[in-house]
């Protein structure tokens, strides 16, 4: 297994060669990388296409969830280009790569003096939308990331997200308090939704089937007044375009618990809006249903 610090020479090298190299050689490459990333790892492309099938419905038949699946490789490899590309970026090239729809909701809600949070789904280019908020006069930018192994790459990759000016959340103990300070600070914190990854989250409906996922963005709204915004961040081709929902009702109607649960399943439903409008941009690969569970359980069983 390659050493920490040859982990993250890799990104550091994969980085700078999206950077500096032209498009005309990084876009083959990064499809080229994409399929065989989808053949190396059976198991993400078996939960990928399963997640693709929640979202299309039944009646798709393999040849269309093969295809989409391959599209979804290829817009994660897209992702991770972009992203990288956003470091040598100019404001105003961010600016001319970006488009959005619904901005007015985060204004509105910013100029209240409490910070909103923008609930997203794992789609398309999200990177870029905190990277094109950064620019906007007045705006602080709040991310809460997953801690990733090694924590030399988790480290470089903080930094790497700090010098495009947003402010770097880990996942973790101390994460409410810091998401409460930011939004009181009036930052926009940036919170991605569709996948309960500290576990105990609130049970759901999500495309038809029971999951949960979680709970911080009602519960942190309620103790906080900030407005729970759906976004989806969308790539284009040569740019990326933002679709911003209405807030999220959360007057209080009843017990906190129920309060969250009711809010928590309508941002399941927007979080499912957002995700239609283009699955094969859905960067899901992870089991995220009880079912995927118990698929991956009988499955190995019967190898």
């Amino acid at each position: 297994m390659p050493s920490p610090n040859a982990i993250v020479r890799t990104f550091q090298s994969g980085s700078l060669l999206a950077q500096h190299a032209p498009a005309a050689l990084v876009d083959p490459a990064r499809s080229f990388v994409a399929k065989r990333v989808a053949r190396w790892a059976p198991e993400r492309t078996v939960m990928l296409k399963r997640h693709i099938r929640r979202v299309v419905g039944d009646g798709a038949d393999e040849a269309m969830i093969d295809a989409l699946a391959e599209q979804a490789f290829d817009s994660y490899a897209r992702y991770w280009i972009d992203s990288a590309r956003l470091q040598g970026a100019t404001p105003a090239e961010v600016d001319v790569g970006f488009t959005v729809e619904g901005f007015e909701h985060i204004e509105d809600a910013f100029s209240r003096g409490v910070g909103p949070i923008l609930a997203l789904p794992h789609l398309g280019g999200w990177e870029w939308a905190g990277r094109w908020l950064t620019c906007r006069p007045g705006y602080e930018v709040t991310v809460v990331v997953e801690a990733i192994e090694p924590p030399e790459l988790f480290a470089w990759m903080a930094d790497y997200r700090k010098s495009f000016g947003m402010n770097v959340v880990p996942l973790g103990p101390k994460v409410a308090g810091e998401i409460i300070a930011a939004l009181k600070a009036n930052h926009v914190v940036c919170l991605l939704s569709d996948r309960d990854l500290v576990g105990g989250g609130v049970p759901v409906d999500f495309f038809g089937e029971p999951t949960t996922l979680p709970g911080g963005p009602a519960t942190v709204a309620f103790r906080t007044g900030a407005a729970i915004i759906p976004v989806g961040v969308y790539q284009q081709p040569g740019r990326h375009h933002a679709i911003c929902r209405p807030p999220l009702p959360t007057n209080r109607e009843g017990k906190l618990r129920s309060d969250v649960a009711r809010v928590t399943q309508a941002l399941a439903h927007e979080l499912e809006w957002l995700i239609s409008q283009a699955p094969e941009q859905w960067h899901l690969l992870q089991p995220n249903w009880p079912s995927d569970h118990e698929f991956l359980a009988s499955e190995a069983a019967a190898s």
